[in-house]
C-alpha cells in the first residue's frame, strides 16, 4: 500500500471520529463548504511557496493541498482509485488532445 493510499484510509477512518478529538471530523462537520475553503487555501500557499519559496516550503505546502485534497475526495465519496484510474485513462494522450476533448467548441 503506498502513502496516498494509506493516507484514504487514515482520512476515512478519521471521518468517523468526533470533532473533539480529530481535525479531519472537524473539517467534514462543517461541511463540504469549508473542505473547499481549504483545499483553495491550500492551493494557492503551494502556488505562493512555488513563486517565492523555498524547495522545503512547496513540498510541506504540497503535502497540506494533498491531503486535504484527500479529506474532500472523501466527503464526496470519490475514492483515490478513481482519480488514478483517470490519470491512467490520460497517459500517453497529449495535454493538448486530452483538453480540446473536453472542452466544447
Amino acid at each position: 500500500m503506498d502513502t496516498l493510499t494509506r493516507l484514504e484510509a487514515t482520512i476515512a477512518q478519521r471521518r468517523k471520529a468526533s470533532p473533539d478529538d480529530s481535525y479531519v471530523a472537524k473539517l467534514n462537520a462543517k461541511g463540504l463548504p469549508k473542505i473547499c475553503e481549504k483545499v483553495g487555501e491550500e492551493a494557492t500557499e503551494t502556488v505562493i511557496a512555488a513563486l517565492a519559496g523555498t524547495d522545503a516550503e512547496l513540498t510541506g505546502e504540497a503535502a497540506d493541498l494533498l491531503f486535504h485534497l484527500l479529506v474532500l475526495l472523501g466527503a464526496k465519496d470519490i475514492p483515490l482509485h478513481d482519480v488514478l484510474a483517470e490519470l491512467d485513462r490520460r497517459e500517453g494522450v497529449s495535454g493538448l488532445d486530452e483538453k480540446a476533448a473536453r472542452t466544447p467548441d
